[in-house]
């Protein structure tokens, strides 16, 4: 058994990827991604906090929050979240017999892998980072060429903001944006 222990501090800023029990593909259908959405804005509603930045590809999700100044709850809202995404993605269905007794015996179904990665941020530059990574999360992955062609985002949100352009990262006109290779991050960010 690990020995790791979450970091809980009040009004912090975390980074969150949450996956889907064998990385299966429910967000590919946009039905499912209402859902999802749903589900976070259920959640927010009773338990607030803010999305700093998010995205959704297939078969997993990365979400930075910032949590009320005397909250340090995430646990809690994540559970939330996976628990009502699941009601809304199953209805009354019972769970399919492919759902292990060990899953069961938690109250477990096949829909998300049993933990989700966490990491507290520790600054602003660690904010750009995981935002900057965040955002090119659908580059990464093959699934577009850059990141604006990607709808699952709050990248286009920081557009409008005016803290990227909305070119960053994009080789449509021929011109790439040198983008860090994020090495640094992968013992916290769960791919």
């Amino acid at each position: 058994m690990s020995n790791y222990r979450r970091l809980y501090i009040p009004g912090g800023t975390y980074f969150f990827t949450l996956v889907t029990y064998k990385r299966t593909p429910y967000f590919a259908n946009s039905d499912n991604i209402i859902k999802l959405r749903q589900a976070v804005a259920t959640v927010k509603y009773e338990m607030p906090f803010n999305i700093l930045g998010a995205v959704i590809l297939p078969d997993h999700l990365h979400f930075l929050w910032t949590l009320p100044p005397e909250d340090n709850n995430y646990s809690k809202r994540i559970g939330l979240i996976k628990a009502s995404f699941t009601k809304l993605f199953r209805g009354n269905n019972t769970l399919p017999d492919t759902v292990s007794i060990s899953r069961q015996k938690h109250r477990e179904s096949d829909v998300w892998q049993r933990r989700f990665w966490e990491h507290t941020l520790q600054d602003e530059s660690e904010l750009e980072i995981y935002l900057n990574y965040i955002h090119y999360n659908p580059v990464k992955h093959g699934l577009v060429a850059c990141p604006h062609l990607w709808l699952y985002s709050s990248f286009h949100t920081w557009v409008q903001k005016d803290s990227y352009s909305s070119n960053w990262g994009c080789i449509c006109q021929g011109q790439f944006k040198n983008i860090d290779n994020f090495d640094e991050l992968k013992d916290y960010v769960g791919e």
